[in-house]
């Protein structure tokens, strides 16, 4: 204790406000982003925007795989004007384009101010990442970033937990939420922050990002690097089907309803608590929030339990788990199982997650660690988009309920206006109830059977099946065989 102790004492204040803006900044993201989805999806007149599950997957995909690219300039631009001043732009980019989200509706305009946000983001992430570098050392590096990516999945906790009771209210007090939080942060890095101690890049800015791109090309040059890289989009193609589809699926089809009556048959605070849309129901963004609760509980014990393994066999492990449990997640309507399903793919995210970083630093050669550790965004932007493309047309033909419905009211040539400004989701989905005999609860339990939505599972299951199975094959055939 007394040696943790002495760790402790020996960070800087500043590594520990990096760590209070980074708490702040992913409370801010996670807040609008876990419910963003369902605010591009959902009926208008709940304030929602009603956009296509394809308008909602491109948008989405499109805007965060460009986040992840953007620290390839963003990162040589704090390096050449400063950690502090960047922070400055990017906290104003931020809080005044969440606000901007919450304002405007029009597809184009939702985009044009998304990507606003991703252009903010794109300038926090280098920087609070290179402080937390700067303000540790080889003896409180471990337990420094052990401590950085806790508070990362604290923030990812807390947002969409508040932003669900917000949104009951309106969806606009969301992003005034996340601009609230960046505001803070903007507070923080004016009084309090200092910039750690660094060598001044004096080189002009396109000189640095032409070495960075540079670099990038001379390190996926290692064709073991490359491959292992597309692989792993594979597997956060799959893992992002927790942002992408999960809420819309669980807004649609699962009878969180039933779940609610049975939790507050026992504990009716809770019940309570868990309805914060006050329709007698759990939100999906509340299940979906468990994700990162159970991570903050049990991450440490399965680090522990994962950390004598090989990298890779941890991975391959975990990727299997995950999509295990994301599948499971779609297959049926009973909230508690799905509650069951987030845990297994939560284990398999903590095992498999923090080892491809770890993974990459491995195979490089000893003087490259830095110049591959580099080429970690690829994956992520990578996965970001294709899991746009998942949730969007993919969905849509196999599970989106409204689309399902327009097919079945087609089929029995019913009359009912286009859904539009005037007619709403709702005012559909209730004139096909009419006109068909059914109750909400009802045609939902008849598209269910009719239609069988849980089959996007397939799709979702066999992408992180193919991602193992060729993880596998480039462990057996290249890595096993090079050494």
């Amino acid at each position: 204790m007394s040696a943790f102790t002495t760790v402790f004492r020996k960070l800087p204040a500043t590594y520990w406000w990096a760590n209070t803006m980074e708490l702040f900044e992913r409370l801010a993201w996670y807040g609008m982003f876990v419910p963003l989805a369902l605010y591009l999806t959902g009926s208008t007149e709940t304030g929602a925007l009603g956009f296509t599950q394809i308008q909602k997957g491109t948008l989405m995909g499109t805007v965060v795989m460009i986040l992840y690219f953007l620290p390839l300039v963003t990162g040589a631009i704090a390096d050449k004007f400063g950690f502090r001043k960047t922070l400055i732009v990017s906290y104003v980019v931020l809080a005044t384009g969440y606000f901007a989200m919450g304002q405007v509706s029009s597809y184009g305009s939702v985009f044009a101010v998304f990507l606003w946000v991703a252009l903010g983001a794109g300038l926090f992430k280098p920087v609070v990442q290179a402080t937390v570098g700067k303000t540790t050392d080889e003896t409180t590096s471990s337990i420094g970033f052990g401590i950085f990516y806790m508070i990362v999945n604290v923030g990812a906790f807390i947002g969409p937990l508040v932003a669900s009771y917000l949104r009951g209210f309106s969806w606009k007090y969301v992003f005034v939420m996340s601009s609230v939080a960046i505001l803070v942060n903007l507070l923080i890095v004016i009084f309090f922050y200092k910039e750690p101690a660094q060598e001044k890049n004096t080189d002009p800015l396109g000189k640095s990002i032409g070495i960075i791109l540079k670099n990038i090309v001379k390190a996926l040059s290692d064709i073991k690097l490359l491959i292992f890289l597309i692989l792993v989009i594979g597997f956060w193609t799959m893992y992002n089907q927790l942002f992408y589809t999960l809420p819309v699926f669980i807004d649609q089809w699962v009878h969180t309803d039933t779940m609610y009556q049975s939790i507050s048959s026992f504990w009716p605070w809770l019940g309570q608590a868990l309805d914060t849309q006050h329709e007698s129901r759990i939100a999906s963004e509340m299940l979906i929030n468990i994700d990162a609760l159970f991570i903050v509980i049990f991450q440490i014990l399965i680090s522990s339990l994962v950390m004598k393994w090989k990298p890779l066999s941890a991975m391959i492990s975990g990727m299997l788990v995950c999509a295990i449990g994301i599948s499971l997640s779609l297959l049926t309507q009973n909230g508690f199982f799905l509650i069951l399903s987030i845990f297994i793919f939560a284990t398999g995210e903590m095992a498999s997650s923090p080892k491809i970083s770890e993974y990459v630093a491995r195979i490089a050669p000893k003087d490259k660690v830095a110049l591959y550790m580099g080429c970690s965004f690829i994956p992520y932007a990578g996965g970001n988009f294709f899991a746009g493309q998942i949730s969007g047309g993919v969905y849509a033909k196999l599970s989106d309920k409204i689309t399902l419905l327009q097919q079945e009211v087609a089929t029995r040539g019913l009359e009912i206006p286009a859904i539009s400004g005037d007619f709403t989701q709702t005012d559909y989905l209730n004139r096909a109830g009419e006109l068909m005999g059914m109750n909400g609860r009802q045609l939902t339990d008849y598209l269910w059977q009719a239609y069988n939505p849980n089959k996007i599972w397939y799709v979702v299951f066999g992408i992180g099946l193919l991602t193992v199975a060729l993880m596998f094959l480039y462990d057996r055939l290249i890595i096993r065989r090079k050494s």
